[in-house]
Formats: structure tokens, sequence, C-alpha cells
């Protein structure tokens, strides 16, 4: 049987990003300074810079993709649309699977959508340095690969946790010419606070984001380059939806669901977004945002203005959280550990424009396993999720007959995710629910602002 693969011509690459922004029902709220006031683009300017504010301070629907970043995009891209033939058979279900295969980019994930025009946009600012966080090492090493192409020196505060399980995603950011550093450091005010309350902290993300924010504030010669959350990161990531709509326009078939991981957002806006304009349309489909049990942001969150970081250092966004303070179990949900959602995701969420499910690491697993033998494409941690999801659905479409087309983002493959998989192979991992009365405790530190 051959495997169903929707090329695009290079030609047929997206010339302009999407921005949801235009077609929202109602307009995003702002993000508050400390003074419960929005911030003003001065403000941003600290740890942004102008080009890059632009594009997030923006409303127009279609944002022109700069000619030197389609240069560097067509290393890879346009990627490749594939029906999941072999699972839907091994699961012996009506539904037709696709999925968009973001794996086969170099740095092995979705990331690099948004790292490269970041790092563009930087160079044309005349900025010589940058510093960003990362989780599980997607985004440190997109940006490393995207910085080294535009000659940008970057400082990577990774996530403790991940920079033990994940040595080889450490070697990619270092062969790239970055330098990686555990997080949390001694070389921050917020790491030393951390570290001092607890020497043995694993790390989270949101204090990864203070500590590299501390940094590009305090530095004239640094901005601070975001993978996740902020409406330009978002912006960014469309060109997967986008050459998706193409894609299955050219085969003459439309997805009924459309299922993407969801940790910041930037992963499931950029499959989903492109569609969301189809659905305000009339067109009946579905957006089903997938996230672990173990940081339930959408599911179990609460929706209210918090910082984006850990320290209180970036602006106050409307979004649905956890808890600023929130610090994730070391689980290996990959980089889906974020305390916040992305205004743009929650705001869509709240309206009920999107969907959100949750799901549990052992499960998650067994999905990523079961689609690596029936496809061939070992996926990350992250795309588990969605392979879930879908997975849940297209049993569903066995049990009643329905025959949906399912499509999700295979955000990334897991060739450095190993470990993750021997120990899910020797029965080691284990579920993980995040407590209620945890979540409660931590949203009861939101800072006090009426949403």
């Amino acid at each position: 049987m051959a495997a169903q693969r929707v090329i695009l011509e290079a030609s047929e690459m997206p010339t302009h990003w999407y921005n949801v922004v235009a077609d929202m029902p109602n307009p995003p709220a702002p993000p508050l300074g400390p003074d419960g006031k929005p911030v003003s683009p001065e403000m941003m300017m600290q740890i942004f810079s102008g080009p890059i504010l632009e594009q997030e301070m923006s409303a127009e629907r279609w944002i022109p993709i700069p000619e030197p970043v389609r240069e560097i995009y067509a290393l890879w891209r346009p990627t490749p649309l594939c029906r999941a033939e072999r699972l839907e058979q091994a699961l012996g279900t009506p539904a037709k699977i696709y999925y968009k295969n973001e794996s086969v980019s170099p740095a092995g994930s979705h990331k690099p959508n948004s790292a490269v025009p970041q790092a563009y946009l930087n160079k044309m600012a005349g900025i010589k340095r940058m510093t960003t966080e990362t989780g599980a090492g997607q985004w440190g090493s997109s940006l490393s690969f995207a910085t080294q192409m535009f000659g940008i020196e970057l400082r990577i505060y990774m996530v403790k946790v991940s920079y033990n399980q994940k040595p080889f995603r450490r070697s990619m950011m270092q062969t790239w010419g970055a330098e990686v550093l555990a997080s949390p450091t001694d070389m921050t005010n917020a790491g030393r606070k951390a570290l001092a309350a607890d020497p043995n902290n694993p790390g989270s993300l949101g204090l990864a984001i203070s500590e590299a924010v501390e940094e590009a504030a305090g530095r004239a010669d640094t901005k601070y380059g975001l993978g996740s959350v902020l409406n330009h990161v978002l912006l960014h990531q469309t060109v997967i939806g986008l050459e998706a709509k193409k894609q299955f326009s050219k085969i003459g078939v439309y997805p009924d669901m459309i299922f993407a991981p969801c940790g910041g957002g930037s992963n499931f806006a950029g499959a989903a977004f492109p569609f969301l304009a189809d659905k305000a349309a009339g067109k009946n489909v579905r957006l089903v945002a997938v996230e672990p049990t173990s940081c339930p942001t959408l599911t179990k969150g609460h929706y209210a203005y918090d910082f984006g970081d850990e320290s209180g250092y970036t602006p106050m966004m409307l979004m649905y959280t956890l808890g600023h303070d929130f610090m994730p179990p070391s689980i290996h949900a990959g980089g889906l550990r974020y305390h916040g959602d992305s205004p743009l995701v929650s705001q869509l969420y709240k309206e009920g424009l999107v969907e959100a499910v949750a799901v549990p690491q052992v499960a998650t697993f067994a999905a990523g396993v079961q689609f690596a033998r029936a496809e061939g494409i070992i996926p990350a941690p992250e795309s588990n999720h969605a392979i879930r999801a879908v997975i849940d659905e297209a049993l569903r479409c066995k049990e009643t007959g329905e025959p949906k087309v399912l499509f999700f983002n295979l955000s990334g493959h897991g060739h450095f995710d190993m470990a993750s998989y021997d120990r899910y192979l020797a029965g080691q991992l284990e579920d993980y629910a995040y407590p209620e009365a945890a979540i409660e405790a931590a949203l009861h530190r939101l800072p006090k602002v009426p949403a």
C-alpha cells in the first residue's frame, strides 16, 4: 500500500502569515503593567525589538513573510501532509487520519517556523545578542539554528530537569553555537532566589523565562526571544495550517476535526488558526487543543490576568493559568509544562470557538508507540498528546461508523526523547494528575487585577 503524501511545490509556500486577531469576535485584552494599566510599547522595548513588537501588536489579517525568511524556510518547507492509512487499518476505524509532518525541519520540530523570523527581525534591528528559555529543548535548538543563520549570539536558560533528561538536545544547541545553562542558575536574581529556597529546584518554564527576561532587560545589546504564548509567535506558526489548507484542497478533502498539542499555544495555533475563519464562515470544523493532565492549563486553570514568568518580570496577560509560581512535576510531557496559555488561545477557548482535552502521560506514550509501529515515525512526547486524542476519536468513529476526517500536527520527532520511551517500555512511567488543592493554592496567589 503506497502511503498518501501531499506535497506542495516550493512556489506554493505561503507568502504571508495569517493573523487571527483580524477575525476574532472580540479584540484581545491588552497586557498590563504593575500599575494595572496597559503596557506601552516603550516598556516592551526593554526586551523585544521594534520589528517584533510591530507584529505583536498588529491587527492586520495578512503579514508578509520577508524573503530572507522564506529562503531559509525553503530548506524544509513546504512540509508534507500525510495520510496515516496503516494506523487507520490497525485501529479498524472508518475515520481518515492525516498529519502534517513538521519533524522534517533542521531542528526536528515546528519551532523554527518562529525562530527564523525572530532571529531575522532582530538582526534587521541591529541586535547582536539574544537570550531565551527552553523546556524540552525544541525551542532552544530552533533558536540556536536560527541565530547561527543570522550571526547572532545566543544564551539559553534550559529547565534543569530537561537539561539532565535530554543531553543531546543540549548538544544540538551547542553545535549551533549557543551557550546553554541549567535553570535555575546563580547568574540572575530570579535564579539565586529559587536556589536559596530549594537548592534542588528542578526548574520550570516560568522560572527560565524570568532568568532570560531579566538578563535581556539588563543589557542594552540583548533582546529576548520567546518560543510560544505571544501573538507574534503564533502568527509565525500559521504557515503550518496555511500549507495544510492548500494540501487538503488539492485532494478535495476537508478535516472534520483538528488536533494539536498545547502548552503555550503556538503548536495548536499554527495548525488550527488558519481554519478558524472557515469555522466563522459556517464550516463545521472542530479545533481541539490537547494538553497533559499533569499541566491542565485550559481544562483546569483559571481565566485571569497573570504574569508570564515566575518572578513577575513580564507584563500581566489575560489567560488560562495555573498560577505563575506553578512548579510542574518532573514528567516527560516535553514542552507542555507551561503554567499559562496563549492569551489568543485562551480567549478563543473562553468564547467557545476552540476546544480542549487533557490526556494522561502513559496513554500518550502508548499512542506514540502505536503510531511509530504503524507509520514508522517516532513522535516527540508533545506530539504524542495529539496522537492520543486522535486515536481516541478514531475509536469513537469505529463505534459509531462515522467516516470523519481527522487532522493533527506531528510537531516533531522523538529521536532525542528515547530515554522517555525507555522508561515507558520498561513500565517505569506513571500518570500524574496535578492536584486540585495545588491549583487552588496557586490561584490564590494571582495578581489582584480584575479580568
